[in-house]
Formats: C-alpha cells, sequence, structure tokens
C-alpha cells in the first residue's frame, strides 16, 4: 500500500519528473509561491489550514503589508493580532503564529530554525507546517501530508485504510517520505507538484483522471471511492444564551472570551440564566465544528463593567477583534 523507492526507484523517478513537468505547465500563480521567506510561508501555511485559497488571498495580501516580517509581527499587540485575522476563522491558528514569531525572534541569531525539529519546537508547529516550511522555504525534500496529498497518496496507492486514523495516517507519511527527491534538495517544487495536483485534478468526489499527468502510476481501480474517512461525528445542536447590554451613550459591553474558540476576542456577556418568559432580541445559527449553535441574545439592565469587559462605541466597533457571529448580532441591534 505504499510506494518503495529501493524496488521501483525508477517507476518513482519517472513519476517525479512528469508530476513536475506538469506543475511548471499549468500551477497556479499564487503569492506565497513568489517567496522563500520562511516567515511568509509559515503565514501562509497556517492561514491554508481548513481554509480555501480564495478565501485566504485577500487576508494573506493584507496581513503581508501590515506584518511584512516575522520582526514586525512579534513586536504587534496581541490584540492587533487578532484584528488582523477576524474572519478567517481558528483564531489559536493566530495566537499560534504571534508566539511563533516573539520565538523565532528570541532565538540568538533571530533566524528561522531550518530543521525538522527546530520548526518543530515553534508554537503550534506539527509535523505537516514544519515539513511545508522546510520545504518551501528551504528546498528540503521533506514529506509532507495535508489534505490534498493525503487524497492523491491514497489513490496511488489504493490505500484501503482510513486515512484519518493512526495506520493511515503512517501509511501516508511513510508514502509521501518515499518519494520524496534524492538528495538534499528538490523538496519545493515537488511537494508544490503533490499538492497542486491535488487541488487541481485528484479532486474530492470526481478526479479528473483523464487529465492527470501521473495516471499510469496509480493503482486505484475506483479513485472516486478514496480517501477512506471514519464517519462523520453527528451534527451536535446547543444554545448559548449572550447579554445585549447598552449605555445611554450608546455604546455596548462586550468581554474577553477565555475559552479555545474564541481565545483572546471580545464578545458579548455570556447570560447564565435567561428570562423564562419573553422574546430574545435576536437569534442567529451559525456552524462551529460538528456543533450547529444557536445564538440568542437578550435585552439586559446596564450594569457596570468587569475587570474582563469594556464598553465599545459604534465608531471604534471596527477596531475591536470579534467573531464574525457576534459583530452580525452587535450590527444588527445598533441598526435596530
Amino acid at each position: 500500500m505504499e510506494f518503495n523507492g529501493a524496488r521501483i526507484g525508477g517507476v518513482v523517478g519517472l513519476f517525479r519528473r512528469r508530476l513536475v513537468a506538469w506543475f511548471g505547465r499549468v500551477g497556479r500563480d499564487l503569492p506565497w509561491r513568489r517567496t522563500t521567506d520562511p516567515y511568509a510561508i509559515l503565514v501562509s501555511e497556517l492561514m491554508l489550514q481548513q481554509t480555501q485559497v480564495a478565501t485566504v488571498l485577500p487576508y494573506y495580501d493584507r496581513w503581508m503589508r501590515r506584518f511584512p516580517t516575522v520582526e514586525s509581527l512579534a513586536g504587534a499587540a496581541g490584540e492587533t493580532v487578532l484584528q488582523h485575522w477576524e474572519g478567517l476563522g481558528y483564531y489559536s491558528r493566530a495566537l499560534n503564529l504571534h508566539r511563533a514569531a516573539r520565538a523565532v525572534c528570541e532565538r540568538r541569531d533571530r533566524r528561522f530554525p531550518e530543521t525538522i525539529a527546530g520548526l518543530r519546537a515553534l508554537p503550534g508547529v506539527g509535523p505537516y507546517t514544519a515539513g511545508a516550511v522546510a520545504a518551501f522555504a528551504f528546498d528540503r525534500p521533506e514529506p509532507l501530508v495535508d489534505g490534498n496529498i493525503a487524497r492523491v497518496l491514497a489513490r496511488l496507492t489504493d490505500l484501503r485504510l482510513p486515512v484519518d486514523r493512526g495506520p493511515g495516517r503512517k501509511a501516508l507519511w511513510k508514502a509521501a517520505a518515499s518519494i520524496q527527491p534524492p538528495g538534499s534538495r528538490g523538496g519545493r517544487r515537488f511537494n508544490g507538484a503533490l499538492m497542486e495536483l491535488g487541488a487541481l485534478i485528484c479532486k474530492p468526489g470526481r478526479p479528473d483522471c483523464g487529465h492527470c499527468p501521473v495516471r499510469a502510476h496509480c493503482r486505484a481501480e475506483r479513485p472516486e471511492s478514496l480517501p477512506i474517512k471514519r464517519p462523520r461525528p453527528k451534527v451536535r445542536e446547543r444554545i448559548e444564551d449572550r447579554a445585549w447590554i447598552v449605555r445611554g451613550d450608546g455604546s455596548y459591553l462586550v468581554g474577553r472570551e477565555a475559552g479555545n474558540r474564541w481565545r483572546g476576542l471580545w464578545v458579548l456577556p455570556i447570560l447564565k440564566t435567561p428570562p423564562r418568559d419573553g422574546i430574545p432580541a435576536l437569534v442567529v445559527k451559525h456552524p462551529v465544528m460538528n456543533e450547529r449553535i444557536t445564538l440568542r441574545v437578550w435585552k439586559a439592565r446596564c450594569r457596570k463593567a468587569r475587570p474582563e469587559e469594556r464598553w465599545v462605541m459604534r465608531r471604534d466597533a471596527a477596531g475591536v477583534p470579534m467573531p464574525a457571529p457576534h459583530r452580525k448580532v452587535a450590527g444588527r441591534l445598533l441598526s435596530a
């Protein structure tokens, strides 16, 4: 279920040449492909996690204009960082990126580590991200397995194991390692080509096998049935009650989120005991992972702000980092 470089080295070499040649003809012109700066590549990789390229492009452009170097990000305030990430979701990525920038700047040489072990030591950098930075910044032939590459490798090797379980993940990483270019260079174009194959040709559902540059190397009889994954967990319904508290000057109360979902952002205060009778001022539904949350917002009496809370004027709201559902609620209630 895996490539074996020692046994079929010639075939793997031909596979690499065909794939890289195809990539040279059709590869997309993406901004993070025009640089070898490890900081810029780390930014792109963290933004692209669980997010489509089209969504990331404007965020990446704004981010790099605001924080063009690792030093500029390391020196920024946490709230400023979250504000520029707002709308991308998974805010722990922004916090990890900020911590990683500070960790790099605390190093004696103030340079990004070039080894997998050194990269893995940075906050929020796992096996995939470390491999991506090593490959795309330093051209190292390091294996990396993201969603696109996992799908490509599962079909090429006809992998009949769930790719989101331990044995399946191990098989994919082993396959990815076995087909890397020989020597100490070549990882940039080859891994970029693997990703592009998954994004443009070997797509979920219906792969475009007729235009695949490496179709002759594929072992899958029914590629559309791969990769195999565990059944998705059922969507859980959950209700969250929040308070809408407004002062006479039109400012409204928000509190700093301490939970993992929106850590560091400003949200409407939790309402522990909503009215038994009555109607919420606004109800908004939004998905988070495998949950569908009904956000009920109730008008509440004005009170003094607690230490972790603040008042926000409408004219200042754009500069306060808030998750999209809470910003949407505040905007609609202010307009009303």
